[in-house]
């Protein structure tokens, strides 16, 4: 893999990336983490400009909309109010320079260094690193519980299930049946945690999103389109 980074006005730094996973020029605008152009290996770097350039109007508004997925992000400070379903947040600055966090029952306590502001990245960085372990203690304690109650009401098989900090997709289904949840379940309502494990639970016996996948899928979820729909609304990296 060979990377590049490009600026263009307008629009700012563009990361070009080169795999021989790529068959085409592809532009990927995502929040926080920018514009990145995939590029097969067989295609050129001024190519792969010329391209871009193109395209400046579809970045630019890609963009601007990203911008406002990014400004719902919190920052926290010693004054947010933040909890998971157990846990609420509480900040502290450390008398040395270490960065320590802790689970406890019903905390999630940060102490970060003096000397470095709370709203710096490397604070908040770490903030949602604790945040994240919570989620993943509340997930191994209700997914499993949940995806062995769902398969057994509705006569499904899997093999194994794993929680995993994954933010591209809430679930997923190997061809070999085992599982993978997203710890950022947990931010969902329990309506939607449902669904999508019964999404996952179907692709045990439909290995794609044809037409039997969303016919199983509506048996057993009922309303599965709107829900989907529903679930558009959230983002794993925003909260």
């Amino acid at each position: 893999m060979a990377n590049k980074i490009i600026y263009i006005n307008g629009i700012g730094e563009i990361l070009l990336k080169k795999t021989k996973r790529a068959h085409r020029l592809s532009i990927k605008v995502k929040p926080f983490d920018g514009v990145v152009a995939v590029i097969p290996y067989s295609v050129s770097y001024k190519t792969a400009e010329k391209f871009i350039l193109e395209k400046q109007a579809w970045i630019k508004n890609s963009l601007a909309q990203m911008e406002q997925i990014e400004e719902k992000r919190s920052i926290f400070t010693e004054k947010t109010q933040f909890c998971t379903l157990w846990h609420c947040l509480k900040l502290e600055k450390a008398k040395g320079n270490r960065f320590y966090t802790q689970i406890t029952e019903k905390e999630i306590k940060v102490k970060y260094p003096k000397d470095i502001p709370v709203r710096d990245e490397r604070v908040q960085a770490g903030i949602r690193r604790a945040i994240e372990k919570a989620w993943l203690i509340e997930a191994w304690e209700i997914l499993p519980e949940k995806i062995e109650e769902l398969a057994k009401k509705h006569g499904f098989k899997y093999e194994n299930l794993s929680i995993k900090n994954t933010i591209s997709r809430w679930g997923s289904c190997s061809y070999n049946n085992h599982i993978s949840l997203s710890l950022h379940l947990m931010r969902l309502p329990e309506h939607l945690i449902d669904h999508v494990i019964l999404h996952e639970l179907c692709h045990t016996i439909e290995k794609n999103h044809g037409k039997n996948f969303w016919a199983l899928l509506e048996k057993v979820s009922p309303g599965a389109r709107k829900l989907a729909k529903e679930l558009k609304k959230y983002d794993a990296r925003v909260y």
